[in-house]
């Protein structure tokens, strides 16, 4: 599915936050990436966002 820049925006916006609160992340991360921002590109890039978006 195609999203614009401001729906992906608010969706790793929102992932990133999630993450932030101490929510578990999906994906095996490298330790060097600690930015929960980060974070969540990595798993929308792999379509493995734990958020259901309706159309």
């Amino acid at each position: 599915m195609n999203y614009t820049k401001f729906e992906k925006a608010r969706i790793i916006g929102a992932r990133s936050l999630q993450i932030s609160m101490g929510a578990p992340v999906i994906i095996d991360v490298p330790k060097s990436i600690i930015d929960p921002v980060d974070i969540a590109m990595l798993e929308f890039e792999k379509n493995v966002l734990p958020i259901t978006i309706r159309s």
